[in-house]
Formats: structure tokens, sequence, C-alpha cells
């Protein structure tokens, strides 16, 4: 949902109760959109930290699939201009 700043000043029970019940809700200044008010949930599901690539790679069902990474010592194609 969107707000107007003087709605969301106005009703910011309200709006913090959206935000908690049905997510996030923008706030607009000037009819651009400004900032975004979101529950500690929702918050601490964005800054929770993923893990890195290598993490998810070694966690990966096909982790144990074996690869031939070794590169081709062919020149490439030829190519007629």
């Amino acid at each position: 949902m969107s707000w107007q700043l003087q709605d969301a000043k106005n009703r910011f029970s309200q709006l913090v109760k959206l935000a908690e019940s049905k997510g996030p809700q923008i706030i607009t200044v000037r009819g651009q959109e400004s900032v975004v008010v979101i529950s500690v949930k929702e918050y601490k599901k964005l800054i929770t930290k993923k893990g890195s690539l290598v993490d998810f790679m070694r966690n990966s069902p096909m982790s144990d699939v074996d690869l031939d990474l070794e590169r081709s010592k062919s020149k490439g194609r030829n190519v007629s201009l």
C-alpha cells in the first residue's frame, strides 16, 4: 500500500499494524516513493546473512557430481572472412 507522508504521520499506528500484517508500506513525498515501512520480521529476513556461493555449492544436492573442468587444447574453429 502507498501512503502520502501527511497521511502516514496522521495514521501512524494503522500504518505500523498494516506493515506487520499485510507487508511493506510505501510512503511518498511530493508524489515520489521515498521510504518503506516494514516489520521487524521482514527486516531480519533482509539482513540475515545468506551464506557464500561456496557454501551454497557445497550444500547443493549436486555437490558430488564429478565435473570435467579440464580446458580443451584445441585452438578453436577456423573462421573464413
